[in-house]
């Protein structure tokens, strides 16, 4: 989850962290370095995994209705039935 937070905030950066240990982050290529609070604030901003699983499994369902009911699907929805 902290790679995951480092990316959201930097798109483009370069890490290795050992375990899940924040204080073991090492950045590479030049990435600037991120600050432990900023990455720590995003964490808690992102879905956990049983979240992620519902929020996908909601999509189905939304996307399953849609098909029945020979109504358009969102992109989003599609990608729920074909990826």
């Amino acid at each position: 989850m902290i790679i995951e937070a480092i990316l959201k905030i930097n798109p483009n950066a370069e890490v290795t962290i050992k375990g899940d240990d924040i204080n073991t982050i090492e950045w590479h290529n030049g990435t600037t370095p991120i600050p432990v609070a900023d990455i720590e604030a995003k964490m808690v901003e992102l879905p956990t995994a049983e979240e992620e699983a519902t929020a996908r499994e909601n999509l189905k369902a939304s996307a399953k209705a849609k098909l029945i009911a020979g109504q358009p699907l969102t992109e989003e929805e599609a990608n729920t039935i074909v990826l």
